[in-house]
């Protein structure tokens, strides 16, 4: 097959990884959620390095399109737009909480259990607000993305980085942290749903008033080159 496969998630940390064949090489959760412009490339880069292969091998790239902040979700995008337009190769957008999901659902090494049954993935959303989404047993979205207070969640099992913003959530079961190499290497079984990002609410300079669901479809640098 030989399938490379680069992921990239922005919607808390950078998140970077890269899979062969459906298995993981390299993956990289750096920086805190206001470094996205300073790492993302750079994160790029060093996975790429640490692999020792060049950005023009990749075949295929998979980016988180959120739920998350305005300006972090559009360095995700972006860097993966760019770098799949400048080497000709696709670029499938993926929801953030889909990938969490399916790593609790899956056998992931930093999953604690497989889940007996429905549960929510979470992740911090600022203003004492959480993007959250509600699964099966199997890691399928049933319901959401959704922004709410944390006392609107659903009684389940709750995972996910939203766990470390909230601790005492009911239902917490612990922080899971997003893995782009787990996103590289599982890219086919994740729904696409496009590049739009899911931003559930206006940038941090206006204030939400509803609800809201939706999952629609700077310049920066990488050398084509990749490294030598």
């Amino acid at each position: 097959m030989n399938e490379l496969v680069l992921g990239i998630d922005t919607s808390t940390r950078v998140a970077v990884g890269l899979a062969r064949d459906g298995q993981v090489l390299v993956s990289q959760l750096v920086g805190d959620t206001r470094s996205h412009v300073e790492l993302a490339a750079v994160t790029v880069g060093d996975v790429l390095a640490q692999a020792a292969v060049r950005v023009g091998d990749l075949t295929c790239i998979g980016v988180g399109v959120g739920p998350g902040p305005f300006t972090g979700l559009r360095v995700g995008i972006a860097t993966a737009q760019t770098i799949g337009q400048a080497i000709g190769v696709p670029v499938v957008g993926v929801c953030s909480l889909d990938i969490i999901a399916l790593q609790h659902a899956g056998s992931h090494p930093g999953a604690w259990s497989r889940p007996e049954g429905e549960f929510v993935v979470a992740s911090d959303a600022r203003r004492h607000e959480i993007y959250w989404a509600r699964y099966d047993r199997s890691g399928l979205r049933l319901d959401g993305p959704f922004v709410d207070p944390p006392s609107m969640l659903p009684g389940l099992p709750v995972v996910g980085p939203g766990v470390e913003a909230y601790p005492d959530l009911p239902g917490a079961v612990g922080d899971l942290p997003m893995d782009a190499g787990w996103l590289a290497a599982n890219l086919d079984l994740l729904p696409d749903v496009g590049l739009e990002p899911l931003y559930l609410r206006q940038p941090d300079a206006e204030v939400a008033s509803t609800r809201k669901s939706t999952l629609v479809s700077g310049r920066l640098r990488l050398p084509i080159g990749g490294p030598q």
